[in-house]
């Protein structure tokens, strides 16, 4: 339970997972046109993976490392827990603020997971790319056979 209504821990988590599907959808669009053996157009995917990539990992590091409470979710937990061990909190509003150093150091946690994620997707898509640019891994490519539905007008 967030005692702020939960956007202040659940946005800065929707951008990193939405950069993370956007990583992962230019992942997969680098290596079909690999794939497809055409390197020359690479760069069309390969520019903005690239931005994607370093400013998902640069915000990432932002908000779980900066110093600026209002920035980063370990100094605010910081902040919060320094306010609360020198009594500067209402006894009636402790446990809310335990409750937020909770939430700061979750979404922490869970940024940190999904920048590893992000890493993790860029380190074995390169890796593939360069065994299929070298020619040491054979793309294999299929299509699934067109199936005709019962609503398709049939052919003739």
């Amino acid at each position: 339970m967030d005692p702020l209504g939960g956007i202040n821990s659940l946005w800065p988590l929707f951008g990193i997972s939405n950069q993370l599907l956007a990583t992962i959808a230019l992942c997969v669009a680098t290596t079909i046109i690999i794939k497809m053996g055409k390197l020359r157009y690479v760069w069309v995917t390969l520019m903005p993976l690239a931005w994607l990539a370093s400013v998902t990992m640069t915000a990432s590091f932002q908000k779980i490392w900066s110093p600026d409470p209002r920035l980063g979710f370990l100094a605010h937990a910081r902040a919060l827990a320094e306010q609360v061990a020198a009594g500067a909190i209402q006894p009636e509003k402790i446990a809310v603020t335990e409750r937020l150093i909770f939430n700061d150091r979750l979404d922490a946690v869970v940024t940190g997971i999904f920048a590893g994620l992000v890493i993790l997707i860029l380190i074995e898509s390169s890796r593939h790319w360069w065994l299929y640019a070298v020619g040491r891994k054979e793309p294999v490519l299929s299509e699934a056979p067109m199936v005709l539905s019962r609503w398709a007008p049939s052919e003739q």
